[in-house]
């Protein structure tokens, strides 16, 4: 969390958090989700460049640390648009394809030099790693120290100590750093005393100073903190030209209201600005003010025009307990609709199609397909679609997800092919921010969007192509290094119903071998990288990640196969995969219920109340479970057969499984582009 010259919010989301500040709900409601705004996890810590020890050319550019899924220090712009301010990305500062490099804080010193914090692990997550697990790592962690090359530190103020005048003039340096340590330091006078000195201070600024304003608005939060709020003063920058300035000023309506006269008209005047911004500071602070008048005021924001943060900021105060009670038991203004509007305009858009593709788009045969990412699973919406053969088709791709993906076609039988080429470019860090679309698959590539996402030029991208004239399974696949052995589906090329689904029976899976340990006279393990992107995809392909996480991909309804892996290697491994009855962990032991009834119910507990069990029969089915009241039970007995399905494996190769024994056995020392850092969905066991 950071704020910009003139106090602006910045987080992760949304990034542009000011938007964020009208009162909640009421409980146990939540603001909604920031939907089509920039948004994303996996931030801990931002810095504005405002030191002259920094190059002219990132002044005002902000570097930004992401513990995942990035392992970078990026360069962003922080522009400014209609409605609010975004982020455009510019270029890594500091880069590592080692995944033990954890950025997790960064701040600028009193010299100017930056310092960022790397945690340093080797593992990360509490979702996808026991917080007792033995490979993390307590005692290392690095501070590293950037600083510019030709361009000296400065000599720090003083601060401790330094009078309140002094105080005063390092209000005007540029270093939002120098500014913060002197309000802080202000504050542990005497509140009489710095009052009367800003009040002295304030007519002595010059008036061409270019950042007169700015001095002014530091002056207002060096009051509102010594709580001396100077009505006089936000009334002034109420009504200034710099329109950042009324936006700072308007916040601090959200406590000084009662103090100020006339303050529904001041209200008024913001809701009706030219500048969105200080329209948006205005929908947030009637929602402090709370008050019917209020609620008038914050309508008066709807008549200009109000979309991204602006129209998240109107959505939320509407939605705020403190104005919703005057209309959601008498809707006379209509508020609802409102609502759902302002909801429907936070939306993914897709762009304006040009004539030539409005024109591909009213054909009367064009197959509309709409596919979209799940934010956390690494995994596509729609697993199959099915069209014929030469048809058009409309394929809107959007990605809400806090990681980037692509969509990409290929040829039957040609996933692998691409995965792997996309993989390989992973190991060029300039590489980084490419589409990871392989050029040398050209011939194998039939369609491809960019990659879109948070951060990325766009969320939402349009492939309008027609499909192939031969009949057959054209893969879909996401080539973000890793992502497409899990991220992947199928366009079904058939000319009626009932050929694609003779198509998709085909390719199902078949009994390969009822497989026994027997057959496995050796048990070779290696960390040859291809072999172990052929062990995922078996994972896959058997349906373990439907129990088991392993690197991040999966759900934890199963032992964690990372733990399994120290437990068992080599052929008792191979043992247990093949045999899952042979040992049993008993935290998933299968129990058999024997009710009062007669009826017998059996299955894994997930979940123990003091009245009920609640059971899951079959685990391939995690979301189908009975209750079984504790009373109801006559006998309970501890089954001998595990609750993994025997011949998971019976579909895989030999060599498939020998490359999913490898898998397994180096689960925690994987590349970094097989492993996936999002949290994933659990079962708790208790």
């Amino acid at each position: 969390v950071t704020f910009d010259d003139w106090g602006q919010h910045v987080a992760s989301h949304p990034i542009y958090a000011a938007a964020f500040h009208a009162l909640d709900p009421p409980y146990p409601d939540q603001h909604p989700k920031p939907t089509g705004l920039t948004a994303y996890s996996g931030t801990c810590g931002h810095e504005f460049v405002d030191f002259a020890t920094m190059p002219v050319e990132l002044q005002g550019h902000m570097i930004k640390v992401r513990y995942k899924p990035t392992n970078r220090v990026e360069i962003l712009k922080w522009k400014e648009g209609p409605f609010g301010f975004d982020e455009e990305y510019v270029s890594d500062l500091l880069f590592s394809t080692n995944l033990s490099f954890i950025p997790v804080d960064l701040k600028f010193g009193p010299r100017g030099a930056l310092y960022v914090c790397d945690w340093y692990n080797p593992i990360k997550g509490h979702a996808q790693y026991s917080l007792r697990d033995e490979r993390r790592d307590r005692h290392s962690g690095r501070i590293w120290r950037i600083t510019a090359k030709g361009l000296p530190l400065l000599e720090p103020p003083k601060l401790a100590g330094a009078t309140i005048p002094e105080l005063l003039e390092l209000l005007k340096r540029p270093e939002s750093f120098v500014r913060a340590w002197a309000r802080r330091e202000l504050r542990e006078h005497s509140a009489d005393d710095v009052a009367a000195s800003v009040h002295a201070w304030l007519p002595q600024l010059e008036v061409d100073d270019p950042r007169l304003r700015h001095h002014q608005v530091e002056a207002m939060w060096v009051l509102q903190g010594i709580d001396r709020a100077d009505v006089g003063l936000v009334e002034e920058l109420l009504q200034c030209e710099q329109h950042l300035a009324r936006a700072a000023a308007v916040e601090q309506l959200r406590y000084v209201h009662e103090q100020m006269p006339g303050v529904y008209r001041r209200l008024s005047q913001a809701a009706n600005d030219e500048n969105g911004i200080v329209r948006m500071q205005a929908a947030i602070a009637c929602s402090y003010v709370g008050t019917p008048e209020a609620l008038d005021v914050l309508l008066q924001t709807l008549n200009h025009p109000a979309d991204g943060h602006l129209a998240y900021a109107i959505q939320c105060a509407l939605g705020s307990h403190t104005l919703r009670k005057h209309w959601e038991h008498n809707d006379r203004l209509s508020i609802r609709a409102i609502l759902h509007k302002l909801e429907r305009s936070g939306e993914l858009k897709e762009p304006s199609p040009t004539a030539e593709e409005a024109m591909f788009d009213q054909q009367p045969d064009v197959a509309t397909v709409r596919i979209s990412c799940l934010p956390e699973r690494m995994l596509f919406t729609v697993r199959q679609f099915a069209v014929r053969p030469g048809q058009p088709v409309r394929l809107v791709f959007t990605n809400p997800d806090a990681n980037d993906h692509n969509l990409v076609i290929v040829q039957p039988g040609a996933m692998e092919e691409v995965g792997m080429a996309a993989n390989a470019m992973a190991r060029d860090p300039q590489n980084a921010n490419s589409d990871f679309i392989p050029a040398e698959k050209e011939s194998l590539i039939l369609q491809a969007t960019p990659m879109i996402g948070p951060n990325r030029k766009t969320q939402v991208h349009v492939l309008r192509f027609r499909a192939p004239e031969r009949p057959g399974l054209y893969p879909f696949v996401c080539t973000f290094p890793g992502h497409w052995v899990v991220m992947n589906g199928v366009m079904v090329v058939a000319g009626d119903p009932g050929e694609a689904e003779a198509m998709l029976a085909a390719a199902q899976p078949k009994m390969v071998r009822a497989w026994q340990l027997s057959d496995f006279p050796e048990a070779p393990v290696t960390r040859e990288e291809e072999t172990l992107m052929r062990g995922m995809q078996a994972f896959v392909k058997a349906r373990c990640h439907q129990c088991h996480v392993l690197a991040g991909h999966g759900v934890n309804l199963g032992p964690d196969l990372t733990q399994v892996r120290s437990r068992f290697q080599g052929r008792r491994l191979l043992q247990q995969m093949l045999d899952p009855s042979a040992e049993i962990h008993p935290k998933y032991q299968n129990y058999q219920f024997v009710l009062k009834s007669g009826a017998v119910v059996t299955g894994i507990v997930i979940q123990e109340t003091p009245g009920e069990l609640k059971v899951v029969p079959n685990l391939l089915s995690p979301d189908r479970f009975e209750r079984v009241p504790r009373e109801q039970v006559e006998e309970q007995v501890v089954s001998r057969i595990s609750s993994m399905p025997e011949g998971l494996l019976n579909v895989l190769t030999e060599q498939e499984i020998l490359d999913l024994l490898s898998f397994v056995e180096n689960s925690d020392r994987l590349p970094g582009h097989l492993r996936h850092h999002g949290p994933q969905s659990t079962h708790q066991h208790k």
